[in-house]
């Protein structure tokens, strides 16, 4: 699902969302090749997200397992 770049940037552990901002203004981030512009989306999952030439890690996805305990078995 495509997000704000600044959230991504903050998320992957950049700075604040200001700070990611000013990355954004200078030109430093780039999506797929292109100088990402201030306002843009993204989708961490399928973008290529590059910070002065580095990729970005993208976030892992979560999985959630939902278990029934059998009655008198203590945990």
């Amino acid at each position: 699902m495509a997000e704000r770049l600044q959230k991504i940037l903050a998320q992957a552990g950049y700075g604040s969302r200001r700070a990611c901002e000013d990355f954004i203004s200078a030109g430093r981030v780039r999506v797929n090749g292109q100088i990402a512009s201030l306002g843009g989306k993204a989708d961490p999952h399928v973008d290529k997200i590059t910070v002065d030439g580095k990729p970005i890690a993208a976030p892992e996805r979560l999985s959630y397992i939902a278990l029934y305990k059998p009655r008198n078995v203590l945990s």
